[in-house]
């Protein structure tokens, strides 16, 4: 592991122990060279996941779409960094759950709404306006009278 200060690889672990996620490994590394401390995550490097767009081309998962997505919508928001990460951890944990080697964009994204509703009612309206790509108003009241009712 390259020490991320001075570029060096060697590097010795310090300490390790599980993840908040349990589905990794959290290591304290310590530079040889200079000194410095850093922390490195390990984690099961699972098959490959293809995302099926809507105009049916295919491209490979990308973790940091739907990351982007969900701090666009929660800007503003009082949302910390720390529940958008365990949200994408719980999203990302889900799609992998379904056991799919190619995944839908509207699956995910139907999981990403079901998510988000939980964080932030607001951050839901944003991010479904974009998603459920509302053509007039009164689809956009609808959107908001289902949350209202709940």
């Amino acid at each position: 592991m390259k020490c991320p200060y001075c570029g060096d690889d060697n590097t010795r672990v310090i300490d390790s122990r599980p993840a908040d996620d349990n589905a990794s490994i959290r290591r304290r590394r310590q530079c040889d060279i200079c000194g410095k401390r850093f922390t490195t995550y390990e984690k099961v490097e699972a098959a490959p996941l293809l995302i099926i767009k809507k105009d049916r081309n295919r491209e490979p998962y990308d973790r940091s779409k739907i990351e982007q997505g969900i701090i666009r919508s929660c800007t503003k928001r009082p949302v910390s960094v720390s529940q958008i990460e365990k949200c994408v951890d719980e999203i990302e944990a889900a799609i992998f759950n379904m056991g799919l080697r190619e995944v839908e964009s509207t699956a995910i994204g139907e999981v990403v709404m079901d998510k988000i509703k939980d964080l932030d009612a607001v951050a839901y309206v944003r991010f479904a306006s974009v998603y459920r790509e509302f053509k007039d108003v009164s689809t956009f009241m609808d959107e908001l009278k289902k949350i209202l009712e709940q």
